[in-house]
């Protein structure tokens, strides 16, 4: 068997590939190609005569587009984008000064400061993802707080459940039928409805401005005050979702509009309320009952001693309760002390003798009743009702009661400024020191200057004077 390659496939011998042909016989005797690499002609086609390799690769060259002296993928874009990749700057290190700046750009002529640009440029560069995150950030805070967004925030009563809340607002007291309301009075109730207006507004609660003119009447009597019992039963009635409604005197100012309702009583019910009165009993009320036919809640000094069972919560000043500023909760337990509350019975039969009408009636009816106590909690008077030195004023100042600037109270109340005190005034000092605590650091920053310069204008003027 001869191990000889095969014959070529051309007729007359030779190979259609000049680089299988050689100038050696082979050595099984049989015809194989006999012309060189050297020795085909420049010139054929691949499919008969003798093929050139440079003009198979020139051929091949122009089929596919590409001059064999240029380098791929270098269109008309391609050479630009490399034109102006030359003109950047590079950092080279160890690079001569003159080549590296040669046909290069740099900030400030490669000064000092263009160094300190140019690092700060590749640094920001580097950090883009993190600056766009947090800018990102600062937009979204921006358009939360600028837009009505938060507010609906606020209101929702599955985020910040603002209309759990109702304020209501006595306004227009006596009017037109105690006495002519002067412009001093109308001032008052501007300014009392302005601000609980803003506060309202800020936190998404409900605000029933309540006019308390004399209409409402009862057999022969004007039932002054009372109303107020029959007011919150309307209220409840108007706005059937909501849970807790704060009744605010018009003599009440919100000194720290920041503080919400939630933040400064609900979120802590049990912290910042007690169940026993003897904690601070100004009326010297026995606490609790001492009757062997009560339950263990009625004969506990705390009730049931849980928050949920808290319906209604009252400040106490220096003379017993206050219902300047009071909170009542929707429950049935409320619906019947609203009931007895409101009890024509009561008013007939009382009303000459409380002087305070309806929070000497409610007064009465924690002292006589033992299901009014296991429901009633009691707030510290400064957490939503301090008092000005006017009031309760008779013994100095009393640190549970008196508003103190130093502690930001959230409310003050001019409780009972109508007799022999100026309203007027009271409430415009409050106002004001309000403004001030509240301000913004813009707002600070001008103030500031402004009371430089005065400063500076004082100076001259002392000067002159003691000449």
């Amino acid at each position: 068997m001869s191990l000889s390659r095969s014959p070529s496939p051309n007729k007359g011998g030779g190979w259609s590939s000049p680089g299988l042909t050689t100038n050696f016989d082979n050595l099984s005797g049989r015809s194989t190609p006999r012309k060189g690499y050297g020795e085909i002609q420049m010139s054929g086609a691949i499919g008969g005569s003798d093929v050139s390799w440079t003009t198979a690769k020139a051929r091949s060259d122009r089929v596919n587009g590409y001059p064999s002296f240029e380098t791929r993928h270098d269109g008309f874009f391609t050479r630009h984008a490399r034109q102006l990749s030359r003109g950047l700057p590079s950092f080279v290190k160890g690079a001569e000064k003159e080549k590296l700046g040669r046909g290069r750009w740099y900030p400030n002529n490669g000064s000092r400061t263009g160094r300190i640009l140019g690092f700060l440029g590749r640094s920001i560069w580097r950090m883009r993802l993190r600056l766009l995150v947090v800018l990102s950030f600062i937009l979204a805070i921006i358009v939360f707080y600028v837009t009505p967004m938060h507010r609906a925030y606020r209101r929702a009563s599955l985020l910040g459940g603002g209309s759990k809340f109702v304020i209501i607002l006595a306004a227009n007291q006596g009017g037109g039928v105690m006495e002519w309301k002067g412009p001093r009075e109308w001032a008052i109730e501007r300014d009392s409805v302005k601000n609980k207006k803003k506060y309202a507004k800020k936190w998404g609660y409900n605000l029933e401005i309540v006019d308390m003119s004399t209409k409402k009447r009862y057999a022969h009597e004007w039932r002054e005050s009372w109303e107020k019992v029959d007011t919150i039963r309307n209220c409840m009635r108007k706005y059937p979702d909501a849970q807790w409604f704060w009744w605010l005197d018009l003599n009440t100012f919100v000194m720290e509009p920041s503080y919400s309702l939630q933040k400064q009583v609900f979120n802590n019910l049990a912290g910042n309320t007690y169940r026993d009165i003897n904690i601070y009993n100004p009326l010297h009320i026995t606490h609790p009952f001492n009757s062997t036919q009560l339950d263990a809640t009625s004969l506990s000094a705390v009730g049931d001693g849980k928050p949920s069972s808290i319906d209604l919560i009252i400040p106490q000043d220096c003379a017993g309760f206050n219902l300047g500023s009071f909170f009542i909760r929707r429950s049935t337990w409320t619906d019947r002390l609203l009931d007895i509350w409101w009890d024509p019975v009561g008013y007939e039969q009382k009303h000459m003798e409380w002087e305070h009408k309806e929070q000497d009636a409610l007064e009465h009816l924690y002292i006589n009743q033992p299901w009014i106590r296991s429901h009633t909690a009691f707030i510290p008077q400064r957490k939503i009702n301090s008092f000005p030195m006017g009031a309760c004023g008779e013994n100095g100042e009393d640190k549970r009661i008196h508003y103190k600037e130093a502690d930001r109270d959230f409310v003050v109340n001019m409780a009972g400024c109508e007799w022999g005190r100026d309203c007027w005034g009271e409430m415009y000092n409050f106002r004001e020191l309000s403004n001030k605590l509240n301000r913004t650091p813009w707002e600070k920053f001008k103030d500031g200057i402004s009371d430089r310069i005065k400063a500076m204008k004082a100076k001259p003027e002392k000067k002159e004077g003691k000449s």
